[in-house]
């Protein structure tokens, strides 16, 4: 680890991707592959697969986690999943306000923050997903997003040891197209200088970059200043690829 750095988080998000054999292989493969890295490694499974991944990776150094949560603690809300159900199986980290929840399900920055909390009160780290649209970049919106979505959707009893922060770029996710490293190391700098301003331990937060992250390419952006890690979608479904880019971490 270099400038003082957090420990490096390689963040693997199934999406909806998976049924039981598959979902059992990949997290033997993965718990098999991860001695001796300097990241931590992280799967977030379906729901579905929570509990077959819990098992497959024992007690051994890879973390679980959900993909989302509900901001109630149990009740009325048919096909939810609460931030304590994931605890209770085992998760350590939750997966909130990602681009796709945004889009698919109009979650709000508001909802987001609510989630956080409930996550928080849980005893999960949530990982908190920020991003702006080609078209935002396009209008040289981007910084004024981000900071807009951070804002709304951190909730105040956030900390650097408990809390996540994920920079997925919507036009970068699954398209094969990355910001440049002057890019990306403009916005986690940006977000670095947003959070200093509401929390005095703001070096300690993890801030990812997520968004086409591969093997080719990882370790340029992981070497990056305030890039912390990374949340990875469909290199994540290859173990070999996955661990590669924990093995980029500098």
């Amino acid at each position: 680890m270099t400038h003082g750095k957090p420990r490096p988080l390689i963040a693997g998000n199934w999406k909806m991707n998976g049924l039981r054999a598959d979902g059992v292989a990949l997290a033997e493969a993965i718990r098999a592959g991860s001695e001796g890295l300097t990241a931590e490694l992280l799967v977030c499974p379906p729901a579905t697969l929570i509990a077959l991944a819990a098992d497959a990776l024992g007690h051994g150094g890879v973390a679980l986690g959900g993909q989302d949560c509900h901001p109630a603690p149990n009740g009325a809300h048919t096909g939810d999943v609460s931030a304590a159900m994931l605890a209770d199986l085992g998760c350590r980290y939750v997966i909130l306000g990602h681009s796709e929840r945004r889009v698919d399900h109009g979650e709000t920055d508001e909802l987001v923050r609510s989630k956080a909390a409930a996550a928080l009160a849980a005893g999960l780290v949530p990982i908190i997903c920020l991003g702006e649209t080609e078209a935002e970049r396009d209008r040289g919106e981007a910084l004024a997003v981000v900071s807009r979505q951070l804002a709304g959707s951190l909730p105040a009893g956030a900390s650097g040891a408990g809390t996540v922060i994920a920079y997925e770029p919507v036009w970068a996710i699954g398209t094969g197209r990355t910001p440049s490293a002057a890019d990306v190391e403009g916005v986690h700098g940006h977000l670095r200088a947003e959070l200093a301003r509401r929390f005095a331990d703001a070096a300690s937060f993890r801030l990812l970059y997520g968004g086409s992250v591969k093997p080719g390419n990882a370790r340029e952006i992981l070497a990056l200043r305030d890039v912390d890690g990374a949340l990875i979608g469909g290199a994540s479904l290859k173990a070999a690829d996955f661990l590669a880019i924990a093995r980029a971490c500098p």
